[in-house]
């Protein structure tokens, strides 16, 4: 497996204001990333987390002007493990800072609500898949053909399909723990630059250059983000345009 799932990065108007909410609501810990001096970047992840490991994947809180608009097509679904639990998170969520959102979702066991910045999360009922998951159950990915778009997947993030059901595939790390990587078949066209997205990184001695062009070699496509020529990492889009960033070696 030439390249692995590290983190998901989230776009931030306050990177430590979103992962002070986001380690409170994972029960998890923001550390600091950056360099002095230089924009803040927060990583959020489990306590003694030995990073890039499976087991889960840490959010990355980067800084970028312009407040969010439309719904992401990415979203991270939390699990619960009881009817009461659910309620309990719920309204620790709330109590946090999230709001109530609405994206038609209708009548659902799960409830939606939206972080402080707008970014959308369901925390979905019980569900015997999710037990074993750590409190994030999916990262979730808007997409038109989930079927297709885990062929592609599998090979970045070195995930395997897990389960596939009519409209939604679910790709898992090998080892068999932490979140599902979920495409869920949801209609109509993506807008504008994802806030959030999967970074990916070749294991120790593999190349940026080489991974890059293998995965160009099987959908993926140079993305102009505004990034800067001089970055040491390669920023693509999937088949279906989703941004990502094939990281240096880890």
């Amino acid at each position: 497996m030439p390249t692995r799932l590290v983190h998901l990065v989230v776009d931030a108007l306050d990177p430590a204001s979103q992962a002070r909410f986001w380690a409170a609501a994972l029960g998890w810990e923001p550390v600091v990333t950056s360099p002095a001096g230089e924009p803040e970047v927060v990583d959020v992840w489990p306590p003694g987390y030995s990073y890039p490991d499976p087991a889960a994947v840490p959010l990355v809180f980067v800084p970028v002007p312009g407040p969010k608009t439309g719904k992401n097509p990415v979203h991270l679904d939390l699990a619960s493990t009881s009817p009461s639990h659910q309620a309990e998170l719920v309204a620790r969520l709330r109590d946090l800072g999230a709001q109530p959102a609405e994206i038609g979702q209708g009548d659902v066991p799960w409830v939606v609500l939206a972080d402080p910045e707008g970014n959308e999360l369901c925390v979905l009922e019980p569900r015997d898949e999710y037990l074993d998951t750590g409190p994030v159950a999916a990262i979730v990915i808007d997409c038109a053909d989930p079927a297709a778009l885990a062929a592609f997947w599998t090979e970045a993030a070195g995930w395997p399909v897990a389960r596939a059901e009519p409209g939604i595939t679910g790709l898992r790390s090998p080892a068999g723990t932490g979140p599902y990587l979920e495409l869920l078949r949801v209609p109509g066209p993506r807008q504008g630059k994802n806030r959030l997205h999967p970074d990916i990184a070749p294991f120790p001695g593999g190349s940026i250059a080489a991974e890059a062009a293998r995965l160009r070699a099987i959908g993926a496509t140079p993305a102009d983000i505004g990034q800067a020529a001089d970055l040491p990492w390669t920023v693509l889009a999937d088949p279906e345009a989703n941004e990502f960033c094939v990281l240096t070696p880890r």
